[in-house]
């Protein structure tokens, strides 16, 4: 997929998850969904990558829980601090990593969509994982998850949103 059905899949996969943080802390919704947004294209760095194929290294199950690890990481140092706006030091861990596997899990799932799908067990040889459904090239098929993903969220915000 191109960049608008990336986003369109991010919003669509963390609307459950934005349901609840909306509900909670409407703040942590906000930054949630914003990390996913900027994570979303992340496994396209590819691209400007020479030597490393298009949908091979990143484009894996082990780039994704390396994306994790170092979220992770960086939430629980945050948590360490006097302020502390994701909360104590395990709780912001397990929040930014979440959002590190929801937004490069989402471009995955994005990319599954597609003829050419990925290899998700990279480095270890398998077949592409596809759904087959439209190719990555597809207008309609881009600015259909994007409009999906812009109605799933505006249908979290209104029916979530605290009155």
């Amino acid at each position: 997929m191109y960049a608008t059905g990336h986003y369109g899949m991010a919003l669509l996969v963390y609307a459950p998850v934005g349901y609840i943080l909306v509900q909670a802390d409407p703040f942590l919704a906000f930054v949630g969904g914003a990390g996913v947004l900027a994570l979303a294209t992340l496994p396209d760095v590819d691209m400007d990558l020479p030597l490393v194929p298009h949908r091979g290294p990143t484009h894996s199950l082990l780039f994704l829980a390396l994306v994790a690890g170092a979220l992770g990481a960086v939430g629980y140092a945050v948590g360490q601090g006097s302020w502390q706006p994701l909360g104590e030091p395990t709780r912001a861990a397990v929040f930014t990593a979440g959002i590190g596997v929801l937004g490069v899990g989402s471009h995955l799932l994005a990319d599954m969509l597609t003829p050419a799908g990925i290899n998700l067990f990279w480095p270890l040889p398998a077949d592409s994982f596809t759904f087959d459904i439209a190719r990555a090239d597809n207008t309609v098929a881009n600015y259909a998850l994007l409009g999906l993903g812009a109605f799933a969220t505006a249908a979290v915000l209104l029916v979530a949103a605290p009155a």
